[in-house]
């Protein structure tokens, strides 16, 4: 996995059309308001308003998702955050919030939940981690 980026959005959390309309723009990589709508409306069985569309683009630039570029008379939005960084930077704030918890007993219990092949997953995470705390003290 890649490491944590530098860049995260300011509001993480994204409603169901907002992340549909994000995966539309990772898939084509810049995107103006028609070509999403364009995009979803492809789908016969799918209605939307262009202006909901606008909305929604508008509301992931201010939650720090998407940059709006104008390129002559056309706005091309595009994403701050690759798909994988998005994944990492979600991946970490979980594990953040599981980790809040501060109970010994509750972290106990779920890693006694596990099934083999997780338990073999949770120890070569523990390998990654102790092998990057050993580069960065050899640095």
């Amino acid at each position: 996995m890649a490491p944590l980026p530098d860049y995260r959005p300011k509001q993480l959390s994204v409603g169901p059309l907002e992340a549909e309309i994000l995966q539309i723009i990772w898939e084509l990589g810049s995107a103006t308001v028609k070509d999403v709508h364009d995009r979803i409306l492809s789908d016969p069985n799918r209605e939307l308003a262009y202006t909901s569309v606008t909305t929604v683009m508008r509301r992931l630039t201010d939650k720090g998702w998407l940059v709006c570029d104008k390129k002559g008379k056309a706005f091309y939005w595009r994403p701050l955050v690759t798909k994988q960084q998005a994944e990492v930077i979600r991946a970490h704030e979980q594990l953040q919030r599981f980790l809040a918890v501060g109970n010994p007993d509750v972290v106990a219990a779920f890693a006694d939940s596990l099934d083999e092949t997780a338990s073999e997953q949770i120890e070569a995470i523990a390998k990654r981690i102790q092998a990057a705390r050993q580069a960065r003290e050899g640095k």
